[in-house]
């Protein structure tokens, strides 16, 4: 599966993005997608994800601020982030996996929010 996101950017604190995920290969090998996001120093942290049932859950420091969704017929992975803070700086990644289990990434793309 290859995985190519989209979306980043800069923007003041309180601002929004959107960032996208379009999937491609094997899709049928996964059932569940989503943005985890590294920021400098640290280690990489589930954001959000979605099962292909549309099942969602996200991290507790997001919850509220963002949304994510999914477009089954272009094969794209979206989040919706509002309400963004500098806190959230970082680089998000777009993962696709099996049963939870993270098989795939995409390339990343930096968030940077600027107070």
């Amino acid at each position: 599966v290859q995985l190519q996101a989209s979306g980043g950017g800069l923007v003041q604190a309180g601002g929004s993005l959107r960032l996208s995920c379009a999937a491609s290969g094997r899709i049928a090998s996964t059932n569940v997608m989503g943005w985890h996001r590294q920021a400098p120093g640290k280690r990489r942290e589930l954001v959000a994800l979605i099962t292909s049932g549309g099942i969602t859950n996200y991290a507790d420091f997001v919850k509220g601020r963002f949304t994510i969704s999914r477009d089954n017929a272009k094969n794209t992975v979206y989040l919706q982030m509002n309400s963004l803070k500098p806190e959230d700086t970082a680089v998000y990644y777009c993962g696709a996996g099996y049963n939870y289990q993270w098989r795939n990434w995409g390339q990343g793309t930096q968030v940077t929010v600027s107070s």
